[in-house]
């Protein structure tokens, strides 16, 4: 079953931010754009370049309104000493949520259960706790967060703009179609 278009399910954990342990819940996830990057284990090869990455367009994110999570079946001790030990890892300003009891993880349908971790899995969630799309890549395939931007804008864009839809490729000011009886078979 897709997750698309359903509400995040209650969750209640605890996450490494800026040298402090916070809580989160799935009430933070509205109000405001939100994605939640999964990813398999700290102290491994792909996931560190993933999580830079995401730092690197933090900002960008920011500006969108949009805030990231980052979430491992790891605990929030583990996120820390690997902030602490990594260069790489010590940049990341924004939340990196521990999942032991894998309940996030069973909650986005992206645990391995057999390995105890996640998928690659890239949730963007609309402020009223509704995922919007939903990307699961292979351990071995890491993310891109530049394309994670273009499909931001486009879901904020088609939630703004009720009646029109991005079509393949669409860019920021690009245009829009407007679904109708027009246009089948047109396209």
């Amino acid at each position: 079953m897709s997750l698309i278009g359903t509400e995040v399910k209650p969750f209640k954990a605890t996450a490494y931010q800026n040298g402090e342990f916070i809580e989160v819940t799935e009430e933070n996830l509205k109000g405001k754009w939100s994605v939640v990057c999964f990813y398999p284990a700290d102290f491994t090869f792909v996931c560190p370049t993933e999580l830079e990455d995401l730092q690197d367009h933090y900002e960008a994110l920011k500006e969108l309104e949009v805030e990231v999570y980052s979430v491992s079946t790891d605990t929030h001790f583990t996120h820390k000493a690997w902030h602490d030990s990594s260069e790489t890892i010590g940049k990341i300003t924004y939340p990196m949520i521990g999942d032991p009891s894998h309940t996030i993880s069973r909650n986005f349908d992206v645990l391995v259960e057999e390995e105890g971790h996640a998928d690659r899995g890239t949730f963007i969630i609309d402020p009223d706790g509704i995922i919007q799309a939903v990307e699961i890549n292979a351990d071995g395939i890491g993310r891109d967060a530049s394309t994670l931007i273009n499909k931001i804008k486009a879901a904020q864009y088609v939630r703004n703009h009720p009646g029109e839809v991005c079509p393949a490729k669409w860019k920021e000011g690009s245009e829009t179609l407007k679904p109708s009886l027009d246009l089948v078979g047109k396209i």
